[in-house]
């Protein structure tokens, strides 16, 4: 019996784990990457390609090595908790090296369009129109993988802010920063308290002359490393903590963990706490 193709989209990190789930189930993989190398996101370049994700030089993942390793191939021991851009690509590429993924890409191949087949309600095949070099190639697949993750567009909503056309400042989306030396001296306000806004906000303090970190609703701040210097996400994710949650009910769960955070920093002292509960958006995520 013939093999079914699958044609995957993009070679990040989800593209990688495609690949190879297609491999466990005896399908036949092939993959589009429109650049010249795998990582997606986590390929660090100081000048940001349109159509891509992209980060700043001192990006460190805020997921545990234990928790995000892959099931099949764990993160070497001698990696840190938390690790650096550079150590997530590296390891990206051990993994796609020790299943000999790379064979199944085709790089500098963009996917133009995937559309159903005339006979899709019977088949279920798709035809899918890639460019390399200039040159447009149709194939028929038996299904389709889209790993293009979502980081891709920066939204910067200008309209929300009357009066920017006038701003004789510099304004841009976290997505074209690379690092703080372009801040050196000057006074900067940071609007968003997401991951990047509070790595943003941080860095750039130690050059600029002032730095303004805005939020519209506060948050509830975490830090990577929790009590007794284990991950934070290890503890928070455990049989213990869920187990916990359902005996007490989710109200006094929030207060208990509302209080841990409280004893780092007082959240309302600094004009942070929110008005949603803790867990309330741990749950959405």
């Amino acid at each position: 019996m013939t093999s079914k193709r699958i044609a995957v989209i993009g070679a990040g990190v989800s593209g990688l784990t495609s690949i190879k789930c297609c491999l466990d189930e005896g399908l036949e993989p092939v993959c589009f990457e429109r650049s010249d190398d795998i990582g997606g996101l986590w390929r660090f370049q100081e000048n940001p390609e349109e159509g891509r994700a992209s980060i700043y030089k001192s990006v460190i993942i805020n997921t545990s090595k234990e928790m995000m390793c892959f099931s099949d191939y764990p993160i070497p021991d001698h990696f840190p908790n938390f690790m650096h851009n550079s150590q997530v690509l590296e390891y990206f590429r051990m993994y796609a090296k020790a299943f000999d993924l790379v064979k199944y890409i085709r790089f500098k191949t963009a996917v133009c369009s995937v559309k159903k087949r005339p006979d899709f309600s019977t088949s279920g095949q798709w035809e899918v129109v890639t460019e390399c070099e200039g040159e447009k190639e149709m194939n028929v697949f038996d299904g389709v993988m889209v790993c293009t993750g979502h980081h891709t567009n920066a939204h910067l909503p200008l309209g929300s802010f009357p009066g920017i056309e006038k701003f004789k400042g510099q304004y841009f989306h976290s997505r074209d920063y690379k690092n703080p030396d372009s801040f050196t001296g000057k006074r900067v306000i940071v609007i968003g308290i997401g991951n990047s806004g509070g790595d943003l906000a941080v860095e750039i303090s130690h050059t600029a002359k002032q730095v303004f970190l805005s939020t519209r609703r506060g948050a509830w701040i975490l830090n990577r490393v929790g009590d007794q210097g284990y991950p934070f996400d290890m503890l928070f994710n455990s049989r213990l903590t869920h187990l916990f949650s359902k005996i007490v009910g989710q109200s006094l769960a929030n207060t208990y963990m509302e209080r841990r955070m409280n004893q780092r920093f007082d959240h309302k002292m600094y004009g942070l706490k929110p008005k949603h509960r803790a867990k309330d958006i741990a749950l959405k995520k």
